[in-house]
């Protein structure tokens, strides 16, 4: 068929064969098929949708256009995916876990946009650490360590970056289809065989609502099915930031302090259920695999294996024993309660955008960040206060985009006389 052909068959209803899809998709990413015949495609796509065997294989298509990882000599491989939120830092602790755990975390991390902050930003607060590591140093360290992180330096799956320039420009982001096989292809390429997936929902994430998370989570979840993945999804809480840090260094604090046994309890509960997971894909059954998940906590085997990561790629482990050292931004203000009562809602957008103008994320790919400063949720939603009790607590520095990052938290707290439900962090299972 000619491309105006598959074109008017998917704004028709109909589905695409494999050969067909690698036709338009593979032809666009080979410079053969023009951008406006695909912009074209992309709206019937998002009008008409795709069955779950063409996600699979627009998926593999896309995984398929670039360099596929080789992890075959390696045992349990496991990856994590985030579909991105506010404070959230168990990239940092699970991967160590999943590790004593005798799982291998070999992946491929990214940095933040927007109001997500990024694994590869964090890890960069700690001095020395680097991102960059060649092929065969990655796999050694993986399988001597148990883990290996490193940046987007390969060239994977280009033909996402491709098509979502042209989503963004067209219209058609907010497709299911087009957005799990985006996610889906970058984690077929990158090689594990397990693929635990952290869904958010809610303000401060992509899905605001659990109903359309589920069907991303679903989509993803078919598509790991058609590939021959063990994935699994998890649908978390995302109203509220997780856990009481936004803002690099103090992300990291906030994790060490959490491998060290001493986290608060959403992100030690988010953490020990996304490693009971990828234990249970392995075979261990629930109750065991949460004991276990726990035990690396405790014992510190997590903790040891966090060190023993950060020394490998080139950090001063020093800092993970003395985390206090981290560069953290001098100033400080203070956001207090004008009346007693409860925090009935901490807005995760509000709290990632004043992280953003602080200077601790980025606009734009490629812009420079400051690691120091973010902000403390001294309360949290649920807990009392009374009139003049600080609620969130700004890392600035000289003021800059202090007085927006005030603006944007007095707008994103909310205090009310009546003690609120706090929904549980997990709100859904998809597997």
């Amino acid at each position: 068929m000619n491309i105006p052909d598959l074109i008017q068959k998917k704004r028709d209803g109909g589905e695409h064969t494999r050969a067909e899809i690698e036709q338009l998709v593979g032809g666009f990413t080979r410079g053969q098929v023009p951008d406006y015949q695909v912009s074209a495609w992309l709206m019937a796509v998002y009008l008409r949708g795709m069955t779950p065997r063409e996600t699979a294989d627009l998926t593999l298509v896309m995984a398929e256009s670039g360099d596929m990882m080789d992890l075959s000599t390696l045992k349990n491989t496991v990856d994590k995916h985030s579909t991105g939120g506010v404070g959230d830092k168990t990239s940092l602790i699970l991967a160590p876990m999943l590790a004593a755990l005798g799982l291998t975390v070999a992946k491929m991390s990214g940095r933040g946009l927007a109001h997500t902050g990024g694994t590869i930003d964090k890890l960069e607060s700690i001095p020395g650490w680097s991102p960059e590591l060649a092929d065969e140093p990655f796999l050694q360290q993986a399988r001597e360590v148990g883990m290996a992180l490193v940046g987007q330096s390969k060239d994977l799956a280009p033909a996402d970056g491709l098509l979502y320039a042209l989503r963004d420009v067209t219209a058609t982001v907010d497709c299911v289809p087009l957005i799990a096989s985006s996610i889906m292809s970058k984690k077929l390429a990158s090689g594990a065989h397990t693929v635990i997936l952290d869904v958010k929902v809610g303000a401060g994430a992509f899905m605001k609502t659990l109903d359309d998370a589920r069907t991303l989570a679903r989509a993803m979840v078919d598509i790991g099915k058609h590939a021959g993945r063990n994935v699994r999804a998890l649908l978390t809480d995302m109203e509220t930031p997780l856990g009481h840090m936004a803002g690099n260094s103090l992300e990291v604090q906030e994790a060490l302090a959490t491998l060290r046994g001493e986290g608060p309890a959403d992100l030690v509960e988010l953490c020990v259920l996304l490693a009971q997971e990828a234990l249970m894909a392995h075979g261990v059954a629930e109750g065991e695999a949460r004991e276990r998940a726990l035990g690396v906590l405790r014992d510190g085997s997590a903790l040891a294996k966090f060190r023993a990561f950060v020394a490998a790629q080139g950090g001063d482990p020093t800092y993970v024993d003395q985390p206090e050292q981290l560069d953290v931004a001098p100033g400080r203000a203070d956001i207090t309660a004008h009346q007693d009562g409860f925090v009935t809602r901490v807005d995760a957008l509000s709290v990632g955008k004043a992280v953003l103008v602080l200077g601790g994320g980025r606009e734009l790919k490629g812009e420079r960040i400051d690691p120091g400063v973010g902000v403390e949720l001294v309360r949290k939603p649920g807990e009392a206060v009374q009139a003049g009790d600080v609620i969130a607590r700004i890392y600035h520095r000289d003021g800059r985009g202090l007085e927006r990052a005030t603006e944007l938290l007095n707008a994103g707290l909310i205090l009310g006389a009546q003690q609120p439900d706090v929904p549980p962090i997990i709100l859904d299972r998809v597997n």
